[in-house]
């Protein structure tokens, strides 16, 4: 807290980036702030005044990702009753910093005042909607900020921050003021803009001397040159992905060109064609199009609680490690996976017996169930007496990876194999998310995110292990199976399937350049004929965050001026990773420079951080719940307006940091502050 003080200048505050991340600082910023006030008020005295610059390039409020002018087909993948931006529920008063509606109230609420059609608490809104919910939410702070707090909103791109003449930092903007002091800046500047990779400067190089052929790098698809005038109607496009954002490309090429879906009379879903759509081949490793999320059935601060992936079984497993080997660095594979299995297996199992036999035997059976799996017998007996030697387990490999390696006589055969994979899956997703066995066992994967950060983030894992089995081979199926879709995505897509509109080629999808045919080849190796030549390919993935390729100006003299760095996995024997994420302390984040310094007036929070923390691309609280979303966001508040004199506190929170071969690498006292 800021505290008082004779010195009358302001406190200058900088949060580049108005996404989520920014806003959520922000809002935690105003609430101490407002209490400060009140207690200068109690105690005859004024705090010190502060004044905060909000830096956005494009939308000052919502941000580029939730900026309030994209298309309505864009969808969130969250039901509405689980997100905020409020740090505290709504408490009869007027929503303000600390107390304010969750995006389902507040839709809610504007459909009761419109007379626009609602959304139920368990339905998705347009990711317009959420910017417009965060254009609100922003506005609400500034009309309730004390009088000591000033907001200045800056529309324009921070170009370089550099060490001012004295304490604080100089930043350079490519619009007015140009120039600005800043006691402390925050950087939260969200999803990048990656250069080129190899793969993509192949394709770039081939679009250049082949004419009629055009390659787009994956970004958000809001983002993307789309329209009939990049994209012909009639004419080929490969995709590459079928995530989440493969959906969002899909959607503009169809409904974008004035397609519509209809009910059919056999109550199927039916797309009528508007006759400008391009042709669209599509394609993944998988050749499985991210699966839909289970019908919601939770409220918003439901939280599966671990029973066996636990901070205590963590902390074991360290101790384990450091025993053998002088290093406690986890294996993933090792440590980790066998226990996130056993929470996901346990969700299933006991599901399976609620909904056949009723609560009060699913909490028996849960009972003997978790103790099998602590004591490490065999399982068969306990599964056959609850009825359940019947019931295939469940693998998370073979949901991902459903087609495996075989193969298929025709893109026909495949079709039919997929539609009944896709078939499969809607009917475990209308099911739900706590009465159907799959969906609730993978929503536990959402669950328990956090012990699984306190498993990774920070070095936790061997260098090895982190990039071959974490990064390589469990990430890409955790995303696949529990970031999905709304299953109306899903019905839609099917419906393109079913009509042709939209092909899928196959797993292993092959995306090449074929010089003779002057065109994209995308193809399955797997499914006989799949090949197909298009003129334009789409890259439907999100860019991961990568220092050493952002092409933002702000990073690349960041990096280029040693002001931050990259953190490195470090391990035994001098084994090390760079891991292409910034390199940041402990709460509250303050920025490690290329010396090792900490820069105690320098944060960053959010996407720039990823491989350093994990999954930082969470764009919201929960109501009723203290997330790490909300926690992050208040750490970095309370720092921010300590007085300008004051040293940097210590923690007493631990970090994991490798230290060099040949020393004990464990959980050391490492304190915010601390130079690592």
């Amino acid at each position: 807290m800021s505290g008082y003080s004779s010195d009358t200048r302001p406190l200058v505050l900088v949060i580049i980036g108005s996404g989520p991340r920014g806003i959520s600082v922000l809002e935690r910023l105003a609430v101490h702030a407002t209490a400060e006030a009140a207690a200068g008020q109690a105690a005859g005295g004024a705090p010190r005044p502060v004044r905060v610059h909000l830096i956005d390039a494009t939308e000052v409020g919502a941000g580029r990702v939730w900026r309030t002018d994209q298309d309505d087909w864009f969808t969130m993948n969250t039901v509405i009753s689980q997100v905020t931006m409020y740090s505290g529920d709504p408490d009869g008063g007027p929503a303000r910093p600390g107390a304010g509606p969750s995006l389902g109230q507040w839709i809610a609420q504007r459909a009761a005042e419109s007379g626009e059609e609602p959304l139920g608490p368990d339905d998705y809104a347009p990711r317009v909607r959420y910017g417009e919910y965060l254009a609100d939410v922003y506005r609400t702070i500034a009309d309730s900020l004390p009088p000591h707090v000033e907001l200045v909103p800056v529309t324009g791109r921070v170009t370089a921050l550099r060490t001012g003449s004295g304490s604080g930092y100089l930043l350079t903007l490519d619009t007015a003021p140009y120039l600005l002091e800043a006691d402390r800046v925050v950087l939260a500047t969200g999803h990048p803009r990656n250069a080129p990779d190899d793969f993509e400067r192949d394709m770039l190089d081939f679009t250049a001397r082949t004419p009629g052929t055009r390659y787009l790098c994956g970004d958000s698809a809001a983002d993307m040159p789309l329209g009939e005038d990049t994209i012909p109607a009639g004419s080929a496009v490969g995709i590459r992905g079928l995530g989440l954002s493969f959906y969002d490309v899909m959607l503009s090429l169809t409904v974008g060109r004035g397609g519509e879906f209809h009910t059919g009379e056999d109550g199927t879903l039916v797309y009528r064609a508007s006759g400008r759509e391009p042709r669209i081949v599509a394609g993944s490793r998988s050749g499985l199009p991210i699966p839909a999320r289970g019908r919601n059935q939770k409220r918003p601060d439901f939280s599966h609680k671990a029973l066996f992936l636990t901070r205590d079984a963590l902390l074991a497993a360290r101790a384990a490690r450091r025993a053998a080997t002088g290093n406690d660095q986890l294996d993933f594979a090792e440590d980790v996976l066998p226990l996130l299995l056993q929470e996901v297996e346990h969700v299933y199992y006991v599901t399976h017996v609620r909904t056949s036999r009723g609560p009060a035997a699913a909490e028996a059976f849960a009972e003997e169930h978790a103790a099998a799996l602590r004591a490490g017998l065999d399982r068969r007996p306990l599964l056959a007496s609850a009825g359940l030697d019947g019931v295939p387990p469940i693998d998370l490999d073979a949901l991902a990876r459903p087609f495996g390696d075989e193969r298929f006589a025709s893109p026909g055969r495949f079709r039919e194999r997929l539609l009944e994979v896709m078939d499969e899956d809607l009917a475990a997703a209308e099911l739900g998310t706590l009465d159907g066995p799959l969906k609730s066992a993978l929503d536990v994967l959402r669950d328990i995110r956090n012990v699984v950060r306190e498993a990774v983030d920070y070095g936790g894992l061997l260098p090895e292990s982190h990039t071959d089995f974490f990064h390589r081979r469990f990430l890409p199926v955790n995303a696949l199976l529990s970031a999905g879709p709304p299953m109306s995505r899903v019905e839609q897509l099917r419906a393109l399937i079913r009509q042709g509109v939209v092909e899928v080629a196959g797993p292993g999808t092959r995306f090449e350049a074929d010089e003779r045919a002057g065109a994209f080849r995308v193809g399955s190796p797997q499914v006989a004929g799949s090949g197909r030549l298009v003129h334009t390919l789409i890259d439907a993935r999100i860019p991961t965050p990568d220092l050493r390729r952002d092409t933002s100006p702000l990073t690349r003299q960041l990096v280029g001026e040693g002001m931050v760095r990259e953190y490195v996995i470090e391990g035994p024997a001098g084994t090390g990773v760079v891991t292409g994420g910034m390199d940041v302390t402990v709460s509250p984040f303050h920025v490690v420079d290329a010396e090792g310094r900490v820069r105690g007036d320098l944060y960053a929070i959010g996407i720039p951080t990823e491989h350093t923390r994990w999954f930082t691309q969470v764009g919201s609280s929960r109501p009723g719940v203290n997330t790490l979303f909300y926690r992050d966001a208040d750490a970095i508040a309370v720092d921010a307006l300590r007085p300008v004199e004051a040293p940097v506190p210590a923690s007493d929170e631990p970090v994991f940091i490798p230290r060099q071969a040949g020393t004990d690498s464990g959980v050391v006292g490492a304190r915010r502050g601390d130079a690592v």
